[in-house]
C-alpha cells in the first residue's frame, strides 16, 4: 500500500508540473493568420524598400527575371522561423535556378537547417519551389557568433542562373514565413539589450514630440527581447529532481525489510 501511495502521488506531481510546460507549447501569440489584415502585393527592390509582412501572411509581388524581392519578418526569442516562397514562371522559358536567402537585422545571412533554398527550374517548368527551415532564434549570444537574434529578418529572393532571353520576363511571388515555439530546449541565460532592427522612423501623426521609435511588426513576448530568467526547462528539471526523489524514497522502501534484527 506504502508503494502504491508513492507512486500515486508521483503521478500527481506530474500532472500539476506538466500543465504550464503544455500551456508553453501552444502556438506564439505574434503569429498572425493574416485575415486580420490585407496581405502586401509587392516587394521591395533593397534592404531599405524591402516591403514588411507578418508571420503567418502570404504576400505576393509581381515583378521581372533578374529583380531583387525583399520582405521582412519579426521574429523572437525561441521562435524557429520556415520561409517559403513559390514563383511562377512564364510559359516559355529556358533553364532556370532560383535562390532563397535570409538576413538578420545586421544584414547577416543566415543558414538554413534544412530545406531548398536554391533550385533549379527546368526548361517549360510552370513554378519553382523554395524554403528554407532557420536556427531557432536565440536570446543571446556571442559578439562574434552569427546565431540568429530577435529582431528584424529580410527575405531576398532573386534568379541566379538563367539563359540572356529569358532576362526581364515577367514573373509571379509569393513568400509565407510561420514559425515554431522551440521554447525551454533554446533558453539561455544571456539577454539581449535591444533588437536588432535597422534604422528608426518618426511617429509624427501620433506624437507632437521629436522621438524616435524603432519600426516593429505587432509582436511582442512576455519577457521583451531578453531571454529572461523563466522557460519550461525548469519545469522539466523540477520534474526531474521530483522523480528522482521518489525512486530513492521508493527504493528504500523496498529493501529495508521488516527490521528485525537476524536471526529473529
Amino acid at each position: 500500500m506504502r508503494a502504491i501511495r508513492v507512486w500515486g502521488a508521483a503521478l500527481l506531481v506530474l500532472g500539476l508540473a506538466a500543465g504550464p510546460a503544455a500551456a508553453d507549447s501552444s502556438p506564439s501569440p505574434g503569429a498572425s493568420d493574416g485575415t486580420g489584415s490585407s496581405a502586401p502585393t509587392q516587394a521591395g527592390t533593397s534592404f531599405r524598400t524591402a516591403t514588411e509582412i507578418q508571420q503567418g501572411q502570404r504576400a505576393t509581388a509581381s515583378g521581372s527575371t533578374g529583380d531583387y524581392l525583399y520582405w521582412s519578418f519579426p521574429a523572437d526569442t525561441g521562435q524557429r522561423p520556415t520561409v517559403e516562397a513559390s514563383v511562377t514562371l512564364p510559359r516559355t522559358h529556358g533553364t532556370q535556378t532560383w535562390q532563397l536567402d535570409v538576413y538578420d537585422g545586421l544584414r547577416r545571412r543566415q543558414s538554413c537547417q534544412y530545406g531548398s533554398a536554391t533550385r533549379t527550374a527546368d526548361q517549360g517548368a510552370s513554378s519553382v519551389e523554395l524554403a528554407c527551415v532557420m536556427r531557432t532564434v536565440r536570446g543571446w549570444a556571442e559578439p562574434w557568433a552569427n546565431d540568429p537574434l530577435p529582431g528584424t529578418y529580410y527575405v531576398r529572393l532573386t534568379v541566379v542562373d538563367l539563359a540572356a532571353a529569358d532576362l526581364g520576363q515577367p514573373v509571379n511571388a509569393e513568400v509565407r514565413v510561420d514559425s515554431k515555439d522551440i521554447g525551454g530546449p533554446a533558453a539561455v541565460d544571456g539577454s539581449l539589450g535591444k533588437p536588432l532592427v535597422p534604422g528608426i522612423a518618426v511617429d509624427s501623426a501620433a506624437q507632437g514630440d521629436d522621438s524616435k521609435t524603432a519600426v516593429l511588426s505587432s509582436f511582442g513576448s512576455r519577457d521583451g527581447w531578453s531571454s529572461g530568467w523563466w522557460s519550461d526547462r525548469w519545469v522539466w528539471t523540477g520534474i526531474g529532481a521530483v522523480l528522482a526523489a521518489l525512486a530513492g524514497i521508493g527504493g528504500y522502501a523496498l529493501t529495508r525489510g521488516s527490521g528485525r534484527p537476524p536471526g529473529v
